[in-house]
């Protein structure tokens, strides 16, 4: 009974193994911060998400990727004023199989259209968060990784 058992417990095993060759495949959680109106750091922050992505698509994994934007970084991400809104529609379409989000504060919007006394336009690939800031301390907290440029 015993030889049956250690027979039944080594089948699982082996069932339960990975492959030799098959690796699994591993996410990485990016967020990167951007909050300056400057269009050279804007652009080294797309670097790196760019870079990041290529990098692991090279190595057969994927990564999730959170642009956070807040302060005078909104501009990024203003219908308006991004100096960069091309670029992030070409890092958008070549993404595939990674996911990159462009997040816009609310809080910085609200203030901007207050001192501005008009609406501010997002380029279509934002997405409003209540706060950048507490975004990106929430996605901390969740294990991401972190990256100011």
């Amino acid at each position: 009974m015993r030889t049956l058992y250690s027979a039944i417990v080594a089948v699982m095993l082996l069932a339960l193994a990975p492959l030799p060759g098959l690796a699994a495949e591993k996410e990485h959680r990016i967020a990167i911060q951007v909050d300056q109106d400057d269009p050279q750091v804007m652009n080294l922050a797309l670097n790196n998400a760019a870079n990041i992505m290529e990098y692991y698509k090279s190595r057969n994994e994927t990564a999730q990727i959170e642009l956070v934007t807040f302060g005078p970084g909104l501009h990024m991400l203003r219908s308006d004023s991004s100096p960069v809104r091309d670029r992030i529609k070409q890092i958008v379409d070549a993404s595939f199989p990674s996911t990159i989000k462009f997040l816009a504060c609310e809080n910085t919007k609200q203030g901007m259209e207050k001192r501005e006394g008009k609406p501010v336009g997002m380029i279509s690939q934002a997405e409003l968060v209540p706060s950048g800031a507490v975004r990106l301390i929430e996605l901390q907290e969740q294990g991401w990784s972190y990256l100011r440029p």
